[in-house]
């Protein structure tokens, strides 16, 4: 008589909910980012802010931005993500309120740069999660929801403030929308452990988060991470990509609104389509690599094939500046910001592919700090195009072009994104 055949062990599916606490983070991260953006035409009509004092306050932003991203980066690996995220929230949280009782430029780039020390900590922190919960297989498509919720943010920032600038003021509305972060970290410590100490985890989702071979955690000098290519080849993908993120998320309010003519609430519908193709972006980008990977192509192959792809349908926007039908603009534009979200998913989650989970905060906290500062000179160079000569079209081509030159940054350092050794 034969034995009984062994059941496999059922996969549970509680790692998905610690992708939604992170896909709501992100989302109220992006919320209170992109505030500014939303009410740039209305704070600058009150307080007669030129192009250059606007890019100046992008500016500071994006530079505590630069700083907090690779302290953050070290203090994760250091204290974890559960620590480290709540740390983060709770400095932009402080921050994002304070907006609402200040007066005057300097006192908006003080509090935009607490916020950008705060936001900072949310990718470090969140990509350290996603290494903690996910399989290497499913990383890509984890990151790639969670960095979803940027969108979700985008989509909800130009429909809710605007009702609260309107009905209530902007100082209130920055008061307001700060309590969500309130309200997540309370659900994130209540609910975020690792995965082998989680009551809720069984111990087949433990086996299939834990089916890479073994990755002992142990500290890496920053001497070492320094020195290896591969953290240039990821940061210097970040400091091509990211401005052209920034330049979306802060000046496509007033873009919108100087080329169609549109308001505080006019811009709203458009400014939602954009952000939902980039939804959609985000999420492509990640399964398409993941089912490439699947199919038998390499990491290497997967993940540097769909950037490809994704860089090639930028493109177009070389045009937008030129084009007379709002929703024509908008698609190509969307088209643009979906292209850019699949993208970085996919560059987001090269640190985890090819090093050891105790120098993956670190790396990400080097490649944030290097697309802050492309962002910083992404935000002059904006201040300085549009008071000079009032045109997009000069920023548009840099943003058509800087996805290619990203991908080659990345395969020159990484031809073959092989594990690193440190």
């Amino acid at each position: 008589m034969q034995p009984p055949a062994l059941q496999p062990p059922v996969v549970g599916r509680y790692r998905w909910v610690i992708v939604g606490l992170l896909f709501a983070a992100t989302a109220i991260n992006y919320v209170d980012r992109q505030m500014i953006g939303v009410l740039k035409p209305t704070l600058a009509q009150e307080m007669a802010w030129s192009e250059t004092d606007y890019a100046n306050i992008v500016f500071w932003f994006q530079a505590a931005y630069a700083i907090g991203y690779l302290g953050f980066g070290r203090i994760v690996d250091m204290i974890g993500a559960r620590l480290g995220y709540a740390a983060a929230v709770v400095v932009w949280t402080i921050a994002h309120m304070a907006h609402g009782g200040v007066h005057g430029v300097t006192q908006f780039a003080l509090a935009r740069f607490g916020l950008g020390i705060g936001e900072s900590g949310n990718f470090p922190a969140g990509i350290k999660a996603v290494t903690e919960w996910f399989p290497q297989k499913e990383r890509a498509f984890a990151i790639g929801l969670f960095n979803a919720g940027a969108n979700v943010g985008a989509i909800v920032t130009p429909l809710l403030v605007p009702w609260l600038t309107v009905a209530y003021g902007w100082r209130v509305a920055f008061y307001a929308t700060g309590i969500f972060g309130i309200l997540w970290l309370f659900a994130w410590l209540a609910v975020y452990r690792r995965p082998e100490e989680h009551p809720k985890v069984t111990a087949g989702e433990l086996a299939y988060i834990q089916q890479d071979p073994a990755d002992p955690v142990h500290k890496i000098g920053w001497t070492r991470i320094i020195s290896v290519r591969e953290t240039w080849a990821y940061a210097l993908g970040k400091f091509f990509i990211d401005p052209i993120w920034w330049f979306f998320l802060f000046w496509l309010p007033g873009y919108l609104g100087t080329r169609y003519g549109l308001d505080l609430i006019s811009f709203g519908p458009p400014l939602v389509a954009i952000y939902l193709l980039s939804d959609g972006g985000s999420i492509f980008g990640g399964w398409l690599s993941g089912r490439l990977m699947k199919a038998g192509k390499s990491v290497n192959a997967a993940r540097k094939l769909t950037m490809l792809i994704c860089a090639c349908a930028v493109l177009p926007i070389f045009f937008a500046q030129s084009i007379d039908n709002l929703w024509l603009a908008v698609l190509v534009i969307g088209i643009a910001t979906a292209a850019h979200q699949a993208f970085s998913a996919n560059l987001y989650t090269l640190p985890s592919d090819i090093f050891p989970r105790g120098a993956v905060g670190s790396v990400v906290g080097i490649g944030g700090t290097m697309g802050a500062i492309g962002g910083m000179v992404m935000a002059k160079y904006a201040g300085y195009v549009l008071d000079s000569i009032g045109s997009y079209t000069p920023l548009f081509a840099v943003a058509g072009s800087a996805y290619f030159i990203a991908l080659l940054a990345v395969h020159l350092l990484s031809p073959r994104l092989e594990r690193v050794q440190v």
